[in-house]
Order: structure tokens, then sequence, then C-alpha cells
């Protein structure tokens, strides 16, 4: 797997590329900061790219930006965020277009094999969300076996949605209505708990898309 590493600290970024060339992954560029990450991945296209969050030069949010920005111009490149703490705005900021090929790890996790699997799927198209993430997105609203008070159909839209489509899309390809469609994920919300529109942190769409997601791959 060709693999682009953006993190500002040499010796992390060291030890990072040497675990996953241990894998027999190839490093396609080691960069510092945003820009040269944006570079990197036009020149050197690579499956994935891991990114710390943030980065110079204001050491705030400069590798989300480019992780959001590289989203939209190379939408095939796995992202896989790393960070020190939990914020979830980088969350619902990343993953307005969907969540597939979209990772979230505390930097801790990155020395056991989980991390090393993250990669592997992230690049194939799935997503993995720390755990520590999900619990503060969530705030403990999740209920687990959500998915069961789904009707059929209602889980049908709701892995059309996992699939980054907006509600004209599902409608085309269901061949109903779009009002049809909104009642359909107004539905969902209600069905799997999820917080009110107007508590504006949450992104409901993609809390129902993680939901399916997370909760239950199978489906």
């Amino acid at each position: 797997m060709r693999i682009v590493l953006a993190d500002d600290e040499r010796l992390f970024r060291s030890a990072l590329a040497a675990l996953l060339e241990s894998r027999g992954h190839r490093i396609t560029a080691q960069v510092g900061d945003g820009d040269a990450l944006r570079a990197a991945v036009a020149r050197t296209e690579p499956d994935l790219a891991v990114i710390d969050i943030r980065m110079p030069p204001t050491k705030r949010l400069e590798g989300l930006r480019a992780a959001v920005d590289i989203r939209h111009s190379h939408p095939g490149v796995g992202i896989l965020l790393l960070s020190q703490s939990v914020q979830v705005t980088h969350l619902t900021e990343l993953t307005g277009s969907g969540v597939r090929g979209v990772g979230y790890l505390l930097k801790e996790r990155v020395a056991d094999e989980h991390f090393l699997d993250t990669v592997r799927r992230i690049a194939q198209g799935e997503c993995e969300f720390d755990q520590e993430v999900l619990r503060l997105l969530f705030n403990g609203r999740h209920r687990h076996g959500g998915l069961a008070r789904l009707s059929a159909r209602e889980l049908e839209v709701l892995k059309l949605m996992a699939q980054g489509l907006t509600n004209p899309a599902i409608a085309s390809q269901l061949v109903v209505s779009v009002k049809t469609v909104e009642t359909h994920v107004g539905s969902v919300f209600k069905r799997l708990e999820l917080p009110d529109e107007s508590e504006g942190e949450y992104h409901r769409r993609v809390l129902a898309v993680l939901t399916y997601l997370q909760s239950d791959r199978s489906v």
C-alpha cells in the first residue's frame, strides 16, 4: 500500500514510517505541514494519507483543513486522522460527504495491531473511529441494536446514505419522491434516538451513518 505521512513531529513520523514499512507498506512521502501534504498527495497519488490534525504554521487545524481539501480533490485517497485528544467538530467537518475511507484515532493507539488493521481497512474504503471519539460524539445517546428498530425501507435508505448519496440521489435510485426520502430519513433519526437538529455540534446524518457502519457492518 502507498502511504503519505503528515506530522510535524519528526521522531513520531519516523517511527510510524518504520512500523508501516515493516509490514510491507511503501511510504511515498513524509511531510510536516498542510501545504506539503497537499502537494505530496497530488504528486504521489497514494492509497492513504495518515495525518496529524495539528500542524504548522498555526499548530491548530492545519492537518484537518488539508484532509478536507484532499477529500474533495482526491476522493479515492483514504484519510486517517491522528490526534492527541478528541474534538468532535473535526469529524463532522471531514465527513460531510460521507464516511467511506475515513478514520480518526488517538495517537496512543498507533503502536498496536489495531492501528495496522485500521490502515488496511480505511484504504479499502471502510471507516474506523476511536471508541473515545464515538463516546464523545454520541454522548451516551447511542443504543446498541438501534438498527433493529428500522423498517426494511428505512434500512435501505440508511445504506444509501452510508454510500454518500444525497436525498435526491436516493429518491432517484429508489424511484420515489424526495419528500418520501426526507420522511424516511427523519424516521431513521428518530428511531436511532439521535439528537435534535437544534444541537448544532451534532451532525445527525453523520451520526446515523456511523451507527450503521460501526454497529452492524454485516447488514
